[in-house]
């Protein structure tokens, strides 16, 4: 009995297949706080690094680049008391997410680990955290509409389902707040949220009051604020892009929020200077802007699996200006935009959503005609009126002269009851179309 156990235990401990290999490591040469180079290491870029020898001195880098034989990598985490000549290892493959049902329901870091308490996630696929590059003819049309939940968009800037948008605003106008109503409303299979560089409140407070219920159990989260690296920052916004690719590929309407792409290109911004490049429009290193298309291509509908990835990204005007860099490149590759006005804001108008700048590339190809002839009509008047409204804020203009500015006078009021709505009130994209073709279905 004894002997027998001896043999299949033995037998288990065995291994014919079994190659000796060296376990690579190197050793810190520089470190300014954020920067890192190693000596004695040839390793991929994006592959994690453990750097330290003790329990309490570990800390996790990321391989970004190559600079005269040495290996460059960025911190992952906190300052660390780390000396000279301190043994950096390999511990992760570069590019891999975790994906599937598994992750519906949690909420992750930048670096994929769960943050929500609830143990670590099983039975998750892998999807390569960069994508799956496709053919532009394996990007289907956008042809059917997604009701949002919101009237001014629904009526006025009609979202089809595998669009991509964004909406531009300068800082505390409202752009979280919109995020939230369309969050609870929309019409989606699944909805991925990545909170990349916002303030760490938020969170909470985006998880407690904007996803909670059956909405939390089709969602996916992933949370970056902005006291993390800047490179778990670009990842987070990588991982969910990852994670939503994954279920369009199941066939599934997902609905991608991220929030937001400005810090996405301020931490590409970091890491751009910090390897030397030189600062171009704004501070932003080419590399910086150039990042943003790959992140956004990768948004859209797919004809092989029948899913779609609608894409709602919010990008900060910093100081309010249109034409800042990340808000210029962005406005040029996104299906439509939306833009938030701060004077309409301190008028009480909420949503503030400035129709004037504000466009939806696809609506003509999703909404009927009855309806983009009465959202023409409706953005008409309001142009009218907001060329002459210093005239007849001073009353400079005498009601009769122009048939056309008076119709826009006695129309302004009705337009703005149009725009607000609540932030717990949801419009449905039919009674948005209804009110609308109503009102200026004749005009």
């Amino acid at each position: 009995m004894l002997n027998r156990f001896t043999e299949e235990y033995l037998d288990t401990l065995g291994c014919r297949d079994f190659v000796a290999r060296p376990r690579v490591s190197g050793r810190l040469a520089s470190y300014d706080g954020l920067l890192m180079e190693a000596i004695g290491l040839s390793l991929p870029v994006g592959t994690v690094c453990e750097i330290g020898a003790g329990t309490k001195q570990r800390v996790e880098a990321e391989v970004i680049g190559f600079r005269a034989g040495r290996t460059l990598m960025m911190n992952l985490g906190g300052p660390a008391a780390l000396l000279p000549n301190t043994p950096v290892r390999p511990i992760g493959a570069p590019g891999e997410a975790q994906v599937g049902p598994a992750m519906l329901g949690r909420v992750v870091d930048g670096a994929g680990k769960p943050i929500d308490g609830k143990g670590p996630i099983r039975g998750a696929a892998s999807w390569p955290l960069a994508g799956k590059l496709q053919s532009p003819l394996d990007r289907g049309r956008v042809l059917q509409p997604m009701d949002v939940g919101v009237r001014a968009i629904n009526g006025l800037l009609t979202i089809g389902q595998g669009q991509r948008v964004g909406i531009m605003a300068g800082s505390g106008v409202g752009k979280s707040v919109l995020l939230g109503m369309i969050v609870r409303a929309a019409e989606a299979d699944v909805v991925v949220v990545g909170l990349i560089g916002e303030r760490s409140r938020e969170v909470a407070d985006f998880l407690e009051t904007k996803i909670f219920g059956a909405a939390r159990d089709r969602s996916v989260v992933v949370a970056v604020p902005a006291n993390h690296s800047p490179v778990l920052r670009i990842r987070g916004a990588l991982r969910a892009t990852a994670i939503a690719e994954a279920f369009r590929a199941e066939g599934k309407k997902v609905l991608l929020i991220m929030d937001s792409l400005t810090r996405v290109a301020h931490a590409g911004r970091e890491i751009g200077l910090a390897l030397g490049e030189p600062a171009s429009a704004r501070g932003y290193p080419p590399s910086a802007i150039a990042m943003l298309p790959s992140l956004i291509e990768r948004a859209g509908t797919c004809v092989s699996s029948g899913g779609s990835i609608t894409a709602i990204y919010t990008v900060l005007a910093d100081g309010d200006d249109g034409n800042d860099p990340v808000v210029d490149s962005a406005r040029s590759i996104l299906d439509g935009h939306i833009v938030l006005s701060r004077s309409l804001a301190e008028r009480g108008v909420y949503p503030a959503i400035d129709l004037g700048p504000s466009v939806s590339r696809v609506m003509t190809d999703i909404a009927g005609k009855a309806h983009v002839k009465a959202a023409r009509v409706l953005r008409r008047h309001l142009a009218t009126y907001e060329e002459n409204r210093d005239l007849v804020l001073m009353g400079a203009y005498r009601a009769g002269a122009d048939p056309a500015i008076d119709t826009a006078i006695a129309c302004h009021d009705t337009i703005l009851d149009y725009i607000r709505q609540d932030a717990d009130a949801v419009v449905t994209l039919d009674d948005a179309v209804t009110e609308l073709t109503g009102v200026f279905g004749d005009g």
